[in-house]
């Protein structure tokens, strides 16, 4: 910025004063603005992405087991009851 010639010192050194700190300013604002915007777009990024898992449906899960029937898993614990070996009863050592 140009001062005409007859400017007083004390005017001129205000005026840059001001100038300097103007600039600061809007550098500031500028950065603040580019902070805001990238945190609207992730913010909106977010927003997009749980409408998708609002609106979607849920994913179905399908299990595929071997077929079994309740009979041959009664009888196979049993056969197993069966298989085991009685134990001996202990002595009794309480002298009656």
């Amino acid at each position: 910025m140009l001062l005409p010639v007859d400017t007083p010192l004390a005017v001129a050194d205000t005026l840059g004063y001001l100038q300097h700190h103007l600039q600061e300013l809007t550098e500031c604002q500028n950065a603040s603005e580019h902070t805001i915007n990238a945190t609207l777009a992730g913010l909106t990024a977010q927003l997009q992405q749980l409408t998708q898992l609002m609106t979607s449906p849920p994913p179905t899960l399908t299990i595929t087991l071997p077929p079994v029937s309740a009979p041959s898993l009664v009888l196979a614990a049993l056969s197993k009851q069966q298989a085991r070996p009685k134990l001996p009863s202990s002595p009794d050592f309480s002298g009656e």
